[in-house]
């Protein structure tokens, strides 16, 4: 899906909108490149297997691209539990690697919805600018993180060779204490090789 180019995702159920999809790519300096999802009509049984492969889709090509995901609900409505369970399907990646997708503006009926089912994959926001501030400080966790990660690698390597002698002193429970001079102790000691399975 391109700007501007409503998906093939559309379903005429009897007295139901339509369901139209539109992908817009932003730039923001605070947390870089955004492809917001913009979702207009209504997901019901008769097209959400179609929404949740579109949204899966969606938020595959924005981890391609380096993009953050949104979806933007304002003009959505949810018919039925078949379309809350198509979100969870869509965002079952994100929520596997601990991550949600920030949804934005869901209709009151919407946000209850999603409340209720306790989608471990979606964020709610009120507002775009609430769904920025959360990427802007997620993004600022992820960095203090990897930083974190950097930082404790380089502690690992300092203090490997202590962790090797600490490893050494202490014996197994039920083991004999041995000596750090007998024979066949230390890095003397013998390797074996396990074969892993039963």
């Amino acid at each position: 899906m391109e700007n501007d180019r409503p998906s093939r995702a559309r379903a005429h159920p009897r007295g139901s909108a339509p369901l139209l999809l539109q992908t817009v790519h932003e730039r923001r300096p605070e947390v870089g490149g955004i492809s917001v999802l913009k979702a207009r009509g209504t997901v019901d049984a008769s097209n959400a297997t179609e929404f949740s492969e579109v949204l899966a889709e969606h938020i595959a090509r924005a981890d391609r691209a380096g993009e953050h995901a949104l979806l933007d609900m304002t003009e959505m409505y949810l018919a039925c539990a078949a379309a809350v369970r198509s979100l969870d399907r869509a965002t079952g990646v994100l929520a596997f690697s601990g991550r949600a997708l920030p949804v934005v503006q869901p209709r009151p009926h919407a946000r209850d919805a999603l409340r209720t089912a306790g989608l471990p994959g979606i964020r709610v926001h009120a507002t775009t600018a609430s769904a920025l501030n959360a990427l802007e400080a997620g993004g600022d966790a992820v960095q203090a993180g990897r930083d974190a990660v950097r930082t404790g690698r380089d502690v690992l390597r300092a203090d490997r060779g202590v962790a090797r002698v600490a490893r050494d002193a202490v014996p197994a429970p039920g083991a004999e204490a041995v000596p750090d001079d007998a024979p066949g102790v230390g890095r003397d000691a013998p390797t074996t090789r396990r074969r892993a399975g039963p």
